[in-house]
């Protein structure tokens, strides 16, 4: 049953978590005594200035030069945070490489196909110092702009802190990105470094990149040099002088120290792209000051990281939460980073690394947890799993059967902890709280200082029922700029337009009366059949349960004035979509959610197209079913293929309109 209590936070938690402590401390220091989390919450956006300055101090976070005040008075989307301020991203992350625990590991990379590496924090503050000075060996200055076509390993990050310590801007994209796509985002920033890899592993097989480092260095006059790690020892290292092996690049300025230049809190640190689906992805700037306070709040507060914790989160550099996951070196914390397939040899691989390498805390996706559920794998039985503390779920809604195949398969100790947000703000709206219980199906609680409700069509808030998903107020992450938007057009259509004023984020979603939320899918693809709004994930719950159904996409096809709910399902390895399957998806449907929800049309296809990032596009197939003729950004997408192959099914379905 949805809202039943999964889990209860336990002594640990309610005395000893961040939270718990960070409470006591308001207490100590005269921001107030609150009882409990509704208390602390209210707090948080009705006095914004003063949660705010408490979350500076209880982190820790040092400026150069103090700020000012922690916000202006501007209202969104002009708000500024920490004016006057001037401060290192890197040098805050990096403040653990001087003293007792220069020696401890500050991050293990383990990847497909090559060794593991470990780097102490002495060795991490040295690393970067050399790279820094190759940067700017190269002529790398404050502002530039210095590009990642990089794998999640230790040199990204090394690459990333060394820009930010000089005070340019870091961007990344995944090595499985096509060339087009990675000029559609580096192209419209003009990087004058690019760093990148000569190829890398996945799934068991071995992609050679030194073609595409080639062509990209041709398509983008502005780069003047290529650091290349080799990822691969066989792969080819490009030819030319623009071409530099990550390691003589290291090596050529080996016993250089990080400048750690202070900059304004609202100078861009990253460049993040949206998925870029229907055109160029856009840029979305972020500032360092801003994306330093938020993170602290959300890694130390709500994800309970802690010095000495040991913080995983599978992603690749092509997707915000690689830059989420950075954060963590910010409260002290191991870094533990992956590269290569989750799923390879099996998907109980990375709960083998969890046990191996001692992990307090396990990010991935709500696919991979529903993918360890259809395998039917058990991690809590098989894995010593006695140091996990925390697994965030994010990429999509986490099914309520998820939750049920997590506490009986993996713990009922560990805080299983659903986080939603977007990298429009590299942040979270609602996430996680390790001094509340888990509900099956919802997310546990609105992040503090997110002022976030679901608004109807007319801008009212609604207490229980679904809506638009608006932050009424600033965060300290909401994006500085979009590039090349001079007069901020752009940024202001992408998120005021709808309710002037009050950031609204896309996605469609109801908050319980727990307290909790529940994201029902990206509000541009709600369906609408009889005037209900429906979102794809009350569907998506029903249907991808079934072990016959590998996967699905639910979309809405107009008609005569109305919409008609179609279903497209690749069927389980082995199975097909017969017509008992169609009777049995339609009965769960019509049961475990309503008839209105009840698809017209049930269409087998091969396969469901993917941003790269791991979401489901559904907006593609949907302008199909209109019959738009706009082309799709096809490099954007993981697997192109996909929407090849689902506009012959709907074309043999005699569903998609004629000329």
């Amino acid at each position: 049953m949805s809202g039943e209590i999964l889990w209860q936070p336990g002594e640990r938690e309610l005395r000893n978590s961040n939270m718990a402590r960070y409470m006591d401390w308001l207490a100590d220091q005269g921001y107030g005594r609150f009882g409990n989390w509704q208390a602390l919450y209210q707090w948080s956006i009705g006095d914004m200035d003063g949660f705010w300055r408490s979350v500076w101090e209880y982190a820790g976070l040092q400026a150069d030069t103090p700020w000012e005040r922690i916000r202006d008075d501007q209202p969104m989307p002009a708000t500024r945070w920490l004016p006057g301020a001037r401060l290192s991203y890197a040098g805050n992350l990096l403040r653990h490489a001087h003293g007792a625990r220069a020696d401890e590991e500050a991050i293990v990379a383990v990847a497909e196909g090559r060794e593991t590496v470990r780097l102490t924090w002495r060795t991490l503050y040295e690393q970067v110092g050399a790279f820094e000075s190759w940067l700017r060996a190269q002529g790398v200055e404050a502002g530039d702009r210095v590009a990642g076509f990089v794998c999640n390993g230790h040199e990204a990050m090394v690459a990333m802190l060394a820009t930010s310590s000089l005070g340019a801007v870091w961007s990344s994209a995944s090595p499985d990105f096509g060339a087009q796509a990675t000029e559609d985002r580096f192209g419209q920033i003009e990087p004058k470094v690019l760093v990148a890899v000569n190829g890398y592993s996945f799934g068991g097989k071995r992609f050679h990149r030194a073609e595409q480092l080639r062509e990209l260095k041709e398509r983008m006059p502005s780069i003047r040099a290529v650091a290349v790690i080799c990822q691969l020892d066989e792969a080819p290292m490009p030819e030319g002088d623009a071409f530099v092996p990550w390691d003589e690049a290291l090596a050529a300025h080996d016993g250089e120290q990080p400048s750690l230049t202070p900059v304004p809190a609202d100078h861009p640190l990253y460049i993040l792209y949206s998925s870029g689906t229907t055109g160029k992805p856009k840029c979305i700037v972020h500032g360092t000051g801003g994306i330093l306070l938020n993170h602290a709040k959300e890694l130390i507060l709500h994800g309970d990281v802690a010095p000495g914790d040991r913080f995983f989160y599978f992603t690749t550099c092509g997707w915000m939460m690689w830059n989420w996951q950075a954060s963590a070196l910010l409260a002290g914390a191991t870094l533990v980073v992956y590269d290569g397939s989750p799923g390879y040899p099996d998907v109980g691989m990375p709960w083998r690394l969890a046990e191996s390498e001692r992990l307090t805390h396990f990010g991935t996706s709500a696919r991979f947890i529903a993918a360890c559920r259809k395998a039917e794998i058990n991690p809590g039985r098989d894995q010593d799993l006695g140091r996990l503390r925390v697994v965030f779920s994010t990429g999509s809604p986490l099914l309520p059967e998820d939750y049920d195949w997590f506490y009986e398969s993996v713990s009922r100790d560990i805080l299983l902890g659903s986080i939603a947000g977007g990298t429009d703000i590299c942040a979270c709206f609602v996430g996680s709280n390790p001094i509340l219980p888990v509900r099956r199906g919802e997310i546990q609680a609105p992040m503090l200082a997110a002022d976030v409700v679901a608004f109807d069509e007319d801008g009212n808030a609604l207490a229980h029922d679904r809506g638009e998903l608006v932050c009424r107020q600033p965060l300290p992450s909401m994006p500085v700029a979009f590039w090349n938007d001079p007069d901020g057009a752009r940024y202001r259509e992408a998120y005021f337009d709808t309710f002037p004023g009050v950031w609204a984020h896309g996605d469609f979603v109801g908050f319980t009366e727990s307290g909790g939320a529940i994201i029902y899918g990206r509000s541009d693809a709600v369906l609408n059949p009889g005037g209900v709004r429906i979102g794809t994930a009350e569907i998506y719950r029903q249907v991808e349960t079934v072990d016959t159904v590998a996967d699905s996409l639910v979309v809405g096809r107009p008609v005569e004035g109305d919409v008609e709910v179609v279903l497209l399902v690749v069927p389980a390895a082995g199975t097909h979509l017969t017509g008992d399957l169609k009777r049995e998806l339609r009965q769960r449907i019509r049961e475990g959610a309503s008839p209105r929800h009840v698809p017209r049309h049930i269409v087998a296809v091969d396969d469901i197209p993917y941003t790269r990032s791991g979401k489901k596009v559904e907006l593609a197939v949907a302008r199909m079913l209109r019959g738009d003729r706009k082309e799709e950004n096809r490099a954007a997408l993981g697997n192109p293929e996909a929407l090849d192959s689902i506009r012959a099914a709907l074309a043999e379905a005699e569903l998609l309109p004629t000329a």
